[in-house]
C-alpha cells in the first residue's frame, strides 16, 4: 500500500495549523474571546448532560439489582385427582 498517499490525507503539519490559526484570527478577530467562552459553556453543558445520563443508568441498575434481591414467589402445588 502506498503510504505517501495515506500521509497526504493525514494530520495537518505545522504550516497547515499555522494557516488555520491565521484564518481563524481573521474570521473571528475581536469576537474570539466570546467564541471561546461560548465553546467552554457548551462543553460544560455537554458534560452535565452526560452525567445526567450516567445517573439515570446507575439508578436503573440499582433498581434492577434490588428487584433481583426479592425472595422468589412461593410455589403452589396442585394435587391431581387419581
Amino acid at each position: 500500500m502506498n503510504t505517501q498517499g495515506i500521509m497526504a490525507l493525514g494530520i495537518p503539519g505545522t504550516w497547515e495549523w499555522l494557516a488555520i490559526a491565521v484564518i481563524g484570527l481573521l474570521l473571528f478577530g475581536k469576537r474570539l474571546p466570546e467564541v471561546g467562552k461560548s465553546l467552554g459553556r457548551s462543553i460544560v453543558e455537554f458534560k452535565k448532560g452526560l452525567r445526567g445520563i450516567e445517573d439515570d443508568i446507575d439508578k436503573a441498575i440499582d433498581q434492577s439489582s434490588q428487584a433481583d434481591m426479592l425472595p422468589p414467589p412461593e410455589k403452589t402445588t396442585t394435587k391431581t385427582a387419581e
